[in-house]
């Protein structure tokens, strides 16, 4: 499986946000539209991830307050990226060996989507489902070998 087929199933809705923008309005749009990270793009290139994670930090370090801060100062400038033809096992090793919870795909420069460790978990879950009903249809359907001549049955 590819993360192309976790984006087809997924859709295209994205959420971007400038570096120079607000944190607060970054915050804002991330608890209105129910979201875990927002990906953070100049001139049409990708710059970064903000993520709750982010945002939690920046608020604890600033005394629980979000203040005036910038997305700029908060946000993860070397995010990992896949693209669509990158296979889900390999986003699944890279996305645990980071601890990251979201990864912005990218084709050449242009943003295709973000998946979420928990898109990755569900198509693992349901590829995995997939094939136990699969093997549980084969054993049903299991031929029943005849004895060979001369072979007893014990």
């Amino acid at each position: 499986m590819k993360v192309s087929d976790i984006l087809r199933v997924k859709g295209n809705t994205l959420f971007t946000v400038g570096p120079d923008s607000p944190l607060a309005g970054a915050v804002t749009t991330m608890a209105e539209h129910d979201i875990g990270s927002l990906v953070v793009m100049t001139h049409g290139d990708l710059i970064g991830m903000l993520t709750f994670r982010e945002v939690i930090r920046a608020v604890v370090k600033n005394g629980g307050i979000i203040g005036s801060t910038l997305v700029r100062s908060v946000m993860d400038d070397a995010p990992l990226t896949c693209t669509p033809e990158t296979d889900i096992n390999e986003v699944r090793r890279m996305m645990l060996g980071r601890h990251a919870r979201y990864m912005p795909v990218l084709d050449g420069k242009t943003l295709m989507g973000v998946i979420s460790f928990y898109d990755v978990a569900k198509s693992v879950v349901e590829a995995q489902d997939f094939e136990n009903r699969m093997l549980k249809a084969y054993i049903r359907d299991w031929p029943v070998e005849e004895e060979a001549p001369g072979e007893q049955a014990g």
